[in-house]
């Protein structure tokens, strides 16, 4: 089959998660547009709203240089990014959950400030502005991701990855998402992989390293799954396990679909939806990002 990204499949740490908690889900957030606006639908939440203007702070900083990167302070451009997810936008029910949100973000600010650690150090961009690659010409199947940060050893001519993290819960060691880095890291720029690492802003002034994945294990297995999706889209199969009563995963997409959700901004590819969360749903730390 020839290569054509336009009709090829993408895959993603976001979209691989969501098919393996639930099809229907996968569907509902990656492949259904509505008809209308031709858009996919987007679920706002505190927690994403959190983690968005956290992530446009600090992924800015590797494209300048090493000595104007603090020259703004942090949270000056945190206030700027807040704006952006302020209110509805961010999927906030009162002023005074919005003010919690913000409080801990503010207080990333000035730990990442404090501290630097990488962010005071080299760092490599990667040229397109979604790393992708083919992970498999005759399935038509492409993976795809950004890398919040990749530190540069000039000693090494190497880089390590490193993952901000703005939630509450350590990472799942069985998550995919080390394994697709390491993957795009490898396949979207030319320097070898000696380190990775998570850093948990909210909790922690060091980094914290992980084991590299094998690069070969790591597609083998990501391509096994990519494949389930490929196939399970061209036989138009993606259920939730739960049958029709649903789940947590594909149910809030459900419920926009019944027109319970309000539609909050559109950004020109997804229609942004809030809807009215449970008061658990404040503290769920589940969003990739």
């Amino acid at each position: 089959m020839a290569k054509d990204k336009y009709s090829a499949v993408w895959v993603s740490h976001t979209s691989l998660s969501d098919f393996l908690k639930c099809p229907r889900g996968y569907y509902l957030r990656n492949v259904y547009k509505d008809p209308h606006t031709r858009h996919k639908i987007q679920i706002m939440s505190p927690p994403l709203a959190l983690g968005q203007a956290v992530h446009e702070v600090l992924e800015s900083l590797s494209v300048l240089p090493t000595d104007q990167r603090f020259r703004e302070s942090l949270l000056s451009k945190f206030e700027k990014a807040w704006q952006k997810v302020s209110g509805k936008r961010g999927g906030f029910s009162s002023m005074e959950q919005e003010e919690r949100y913000r409080d801990r973000g503010e207080a990333m600010m000035k730990r990442a400030e404090r501290v630097k650690g990488p962010l005071s150090r080299l760092a490599v961009k990667i040229k397109q502005e979604l790393p992708y690659f083919w992970l498999s010409e005759e399935d038509n199947i492409i993976l795809c991701g950004k890398i919040d940060w990749l530190e540069y050893f000039p000693e090494t001519d190497s880089v390590s990855i490193i993952d901000f993290k703005t939630s509450k819960t350590q990472e799942d060691t069985n998550s995919l998402q080390l394994p697709i880095y390491h993957l795009l890291v490898h396949y979207c720029q030319q320097r070898a992989v000696t380190k990775a690492s998570y850093w948990y802003l909210e909790m922690s002034d060091e980094l914290q390293e992980k084991e590299l994945p094998d690069l070969q294990t790591a597609f083998d297995q990501i391509l096994q799954l990519a494949k389930k999706i490929s196939l399970a889209r061209k036989l138009n199969i993606m259920k939730c396990p739960n049958g029709a009563a649903g789940c947590m995963h594909c149910q809030p997409f459900e419920r926009i679909l019944n027109g319970e959700g309000e539609l909050v901004h559109d950004n020109g590819r997804n229609d942004i939806y809030v809807l009215p969360w449970i008061t658990q749903t404040e503290e769920m730390e589940s969003e990739i990002l």
